[in-house]
């Protein structure tokens, strides 16, 4: 429009009728009076560009959604040595990275683990490798965190690449700092960089790193575990990539002691992969998913917490829990597992009571990190990050991950 216009002018510049009986030359006053009216609109529209620019570059806090709000470059989520808290103290060394071992299983005892059932396991049809950790729930300034005691020099393997090629990420853990989930840290209120108190000891959030094992939110040192008090030795990360995962889990869990639990980590679906067509009872009827949202709405304004599942309180995945609860639905805990409680479909066929999952997580892509309850129109509810209420919002593409139809039948058997 702006090029049309002063091909216009150009052209009234080049040609101009003369009255009859009158000669009068073109006058600069004129040019200008045709001219300003364009030369405004091209300075508005370059300095509409330039904040669109600059507001890309920089992003804004819009808490009407949970979009994820990077303060930092993207990649860089480990305090620096300059910044508050820091210890002086010199890192033990970590070996550098090898093999990266992709985890398939998450093992978990109320008891440590007899290095003879240890080997028996290493030693099982399909398992590649095995690592011994300790795993317990840590609480951090009140936060209830499950929290993994590692040997960074070979946990590191186990890791997403990103998290598991940052050398100053394990040199921190091995210091004797504390590596949070991005999700804990964004969402929950940590900043990197500044101390927590737990089991009387102060710990600095060295970095932000989601490991993608469940609802593991903390990672620190084996030593460092001993002094928060985590059993020692209790948990196994298990990798297992030529053997069926269900089968596999089920064959741990008759050799581990009772009360033992083996999670899937990054759970696929139960059902069968080539199932296309999902019968109307497969998911919830009209009188659950009007139960599931009167529930939902009911927590409007209720504060976010981290970790928290309600009645009073809620993170994201808590309320979508807490919901389904209250419709008879067992829903399992984290949104990364709600994930695999159902099929995937389009947000074009998105119906009330369907799930919305995002990967909001710099450190992690593919982790599932957010997810909210489908309401209708352009409509969500969910609960966003601390400091933020249980609302409802205009649904947002950037990082969606996707939309799932929750099957019942489906929910129940994911671990």
């Amino acid at each position: 429009m702006i090029r049309r216009a002063l091909a216009e002018a150009r052209r009234d510049l080049a040609y101009r009728p003369r009255l009859p009986g009158r000669r009068r030359p073109l006058q600069a006053p004129w040019l200008w009076r045709r001219l300003i009216p364009f030369i405004v609109v091209l300075l508005v529209s370059v300095i509409s560009a330039d904040l669109l620019v600059l507001a890309e570059l920089y992003g804004r806090d819009d808490r009407s959604t949970a979009a994820p709000r990077e303060k930092r470059a993207r990649g860089d989520f480990v305090a620096s040595a300059g910044e508050s808290g820091a210890s002086e103290e010199p890192a033990p060394p970590v070996a550098p990275l090898a093999e990266l071992h992709q985890p398939h299983l998450f093992v978990v005892s109320n008891r440590p683990l007899a290095p003879s059932l240890v080997a028996r396991i290493r030693r099982a049809s399909g398992v590649a490798a095995v690592e011994v950790t300790d795993a317990a729930a840590a609480t951090m300034d009140g936060k209830r965190v499950p929290t993994m005691g590692v040997d960074p020099s070979t946990f590191r393997a186990y890791t997403p690449a990103t998290t598991a090629g940052s050398d100053a990420l394990w040199a921190g853990v091995a210091r004797g700092e504390v590596a949070v989930s991005f999700e804990l840290g964004n969402d929950g209120g940590l900043t990197l960089g500044s101390e927590v108190t737990s089991g009387g000891h102060k710990l600095r959030i060295g970095a932000y790193a989601t490991v993608g094992m469940g609802s593991i939110a903390a990672v620190v040192s084996r030593p460092t575990a001993r002094k928060l008090g985590l059993p020692e030795g209790n948990a196994l990360v298990v990798s297992a990539p030529k053997v069926d995962s269900g089968k596999l889990r089920r064959a741990l869990l008759r050799v581990l002691p009772k009360g033992s639990q083996v999670a899937t980590i990054n759970p696929v679906l139960v059902t069968p992969r080539r199932q296309t067509v999902w019968p109307a009872s497969a998911f919830l009827s009209a009188e659950q998913t009007e139960a599931m949202l009167r529930a939902a709405v009911g927590k409007l304004g209720r504060p976010y917490e981290w970790g928290a599942e309600g009645p009073d309180t809620f993170d994201c995945s808590g309320l979508v829990q807490w919901a389904f609860r209250q419709a008879g639905v067992r829903m399992p805990r984290v949104a990364a597992q709600q994930w695999a409680a159902g099929p995937q479909i389009p947000l074009a066929q998105a119906q009330p009571g369907d799930l919305l999952f995002w990967r909001n997580d710099p450190t992690n892509p593919a982790y599932i990190s957010h997810v909210a309850i489908y309401w209708g129109g352009d409509q969500m509810l969910h609960a966003p990050r601390t400091g933020d209420v249980v609302k409802l919002a205009k649904i947002y593409t950037k990082n969606l991950a996707g939309v799932v139809r929750v099957s019942p039948g489906v929910a129940a058997q994911v671990r």
